[in-house]
């Protein structure tokens, strides 16, 4: 028998022994993924979140008013609050030291007693275990009964029990910790991205004060807001000009439910609505969201046909049209909450809806008796949504031609790849003729395919939907993707494209374009930068040339380093040239620099944070002015190309 048919028949063999046990702290750390999301950057963030969202839920419970997160100048995290703190007694069954038992054992915890939290958020009872786990080192001090308790882990595992160090008046926990880094690559915690989660649990609790500071560039923000949810609105409205003088504000509980919700008007054209489930972002929405905007549709319907403020008005009502220009924070805390959807963040209690649906209509009915003036205002609004949407209605059965993508009147004509399969497509939308022209030439046309836009395409932001669909870049965009557009219409399983490649100048124009391009896709086909489909193509900035050889630099700091390497050589006779657009690049060029899928480099577009993604958006291309200059004054200093 030769060695090769052993080693398939060895192959073949599977019983008991082949069987891996793992506990489970070694089966977090072989499978972080199953746990924490990703091991990347959001998963590194997600850690501080489960910390903080312990010291949370003893907010909610009434035990706690302060949290005090810090990023170490050592890389490491610390989390401190004012909370019961975490037991420490000895656990009957387990005979070992709760601490002990919270920090390392998946599942213990006290979101499963219903009398320590009646509503909790986080990973449902194993937050800790997981960080500490996947944690290089993790202290624990807990300020209990007089007592400061200590207790010291590398990787999950105990140094030595649990032991007393002190004496304190103080009541909480202190949890410092240094993520693995043979477990992430990335260990540098972004000081932007923990502060926007910082302020939204201050907004959602606001009798919580958070304070966050980075020891290593001093920067510091302390977040309380005594009008929670309102105050969250009036944040997110700033950069709009809003249709009421004060969000919509009301609050009630019913079979242990809480129900919280602020909401306003504003001129824009979209829907902006957030919703939480005990302090988790359910982007997903669910059952709560249903019952929220049956009852808003429903009420505000009922008081306008009551008053006769639709009866010039031609066609029926939708729940879009209540929705339109509405910034919306809904926020409920649900004792045992039932999460589905591929992400977790779906709520699907069916009982929540009629909780919702039964208080927005009594507070709301309340609220439209008391403000008729603001009610009027909100109606007028409503209606001209309604006649927007009849004529977008019309404007979108130009894009449905089948024969319109071969008209020879559609400017930016698409130059299609020859394979029919989505996933192996891809689609390069690009700025100009001339681009055009050259990544026509360069690209591989079995999967390769070209849409060249003539100049800027219309500012969506600043646009309704019937508007939109007359620009004629935007309507070959849609045609050209083939999902539509629209709440009840867009469908990502009909995209012609695996991957969209935004392939602008990189110029002050080119900029503009993409960031235009990146406010459509946002605003009206967000479900495609979700599922990770946008790229933006980084073609490169400088050529330069010695002699027979050349070498390409993507930015000024790639630039030095090759000409620093000319220097050591001795090299005097180089040229440069500096890329102002891509037509400037010849059909090689671009494609070994920029199309080449063994070569190229692309930047996926993602959305880590929707609602600071909607603000950035909304300051950007809106029509305020001073939150624009603002965000560019601060934001200055992180451009790396700049255009002069």
């Amino acid at each position: 028998m030769s060695e090769e048919v052993k080693e398939i028949e060895k192959s073949l063999e599977y019983g008991a022994s082949n069987i891996q046990v793992l506990d489970g702290i070694e089966h977090v750390r072989r499978r972080p993924a199953m746990y924490i999301g990703d091991v990347g950057v959001r998963g590194l963030h997600h850690l501080v979140y489960e910390i903080v969202d312990n010291s949370v839920d003893e907010a909610l419970g009434g035990y706690n008013d302060y949290i005090f997160v810090q990023i170490k100048s050592n890389g490491s995290i610390l989390v401190r609050d004012k909370g019961r703190g975490i037991p420490t007694d000895i656990h009957p069954q387990k005979n070992t030291s709760a601490l002990q038992l919270v920090m390392t054992v998946i599942g213990a915890g006290g979101k499963f007693d219903k009398g320590a939290y009646k509503v909790s958020g986080g990973l449902h009872g194993v937050g800790a275990s997981v960080v500490n786990a996947l944690s290089e080192w993790c202290e624990v001090e807990v300020y209990r009964e007089g007592k400061i308790f200590f207790q010291g882990y590398e990787k999950g595992i105990p140094k030595a029990p649990v032991s007393v160090i002190g004496t304190t008046s103080e009541n909480g926990t202190k949890t410092t910790f240094l993520p693995d880094e043979s477990i992430f690559k990335n260990r540098e915690f972004r000081y932007d991205t923990l502060a926007d989660r910082m302020r939204e649990l201050a907004y959602l609790n606001k009798n919580l004060t958070i304070v966050i500071e980075d020891e290593r560039d001093g920067r510091r923000d302390e977040f309380h807001f005594k009008g929670g949810i309102q105050e969250f609105v009036t944040f997110m409205d700033s950069t709009r000009l809003k249709l009421i003088k004060e969000p919509i504000y009301f609050e009630g509980e019913k079979d242990g439910t809480v129900v919280e919700i602020a909401f306003q008007y504003n001129d824009s054209y979209q829907e902006n609505a957030f919703s939480y489930v005990n302090n988790i972002n359910t982007h997903e929405g669910g059952t709560h969201v249903t019952g929220f905007r049956k009852a808003l549709t429903r009420t505000l319907n009922y008081y306008g046909q009551k008053n006769d403020l639709f009866k010039n008005l031609k066609i029926s009502l939708t729940g879009e049209d209540f929705r339109e220009g509405l910034t919306a924070i809904l926020s409920v805390k649900v004792p045992e909450p039932q999460f589905e959807g591929q992400t977790k963040t779906k709520l699907g209690n069916s009982e929540t809806q009629s909780i919702v649906e039964s208080i927005v209509n009594e507070k709301l009915a309340e609220y439209i008796e008391q403000h008729p003036n603001e009610v009027k205002i909100i109606l007028e609004k409503v209606v001209s949504a309604a006649i927007a949407r009849d004529a977008a209605r019309k404007a979108k059965d130009l894009t449905r031609r089948k024969s319109a993508l071969e008209s020879s009147s559609l400017p930016g004509k698409l130059a299609d790849c020859s394979i029919n399969d989505p996933e192996h497509c891809e689609l390069y939308i690009v700025e100009g003729d001339s681009a055009g022209g050259s990544a026509k030439q360069g690209r591989d046309r079995r999967f390769q395919a070209i849409l060249p836009l003539k100049g800027k395409i219309l500012n969506v932001e600043k646009a309704r939907l019937n508007k939109m669909l007359e620009n004629e870049e935007i309507r070959t965009l849609i045609m050209a993707l083939g999902t539509s557009i629209g709440e009840d219409e867009f469908d990502a399983s009909r995209l012609r494209y695996g991957k969209i490649i935004l392939m602008t100048d990189a110029d002050v124009d080119g900029a503009h374009i993409r960031t235009l391009l990146l406010t459509f896709f946002f605003r009206y086909m967000r479900g495609l930068v979700e599922g990770g489909r946008v790229f933006i193509a980084q073609p490169p900035l400088y050529l330069i040339k010695s002699g027979k050889q050349q070498w390409y630099a993507w930015d000024d700091d790639e630039r030095d380093d090759i000409l620093k390497q000319f220097e050591v050589k001795g090299k005097e006779n180089y040229g440069i040239q500096r890329y102002k657009g891509l037509g400037e690049m010849n059909a090689d060029q671009l494609w070994s620099t920029t199309m080449d899928p063994e070569k190229r480099t692309l930047l996926m577009v993602t959305i880590e944070n929707a609602m600071e993604a909607d603000k950035i958006f909304s300051t950007l291309m809106g029509d305020q002015v001073e939150p624009r200059r603002a965000f560019i004054e601060t934001n200055a200093k992180y451009v790396r190309r700049l255009d002069v």
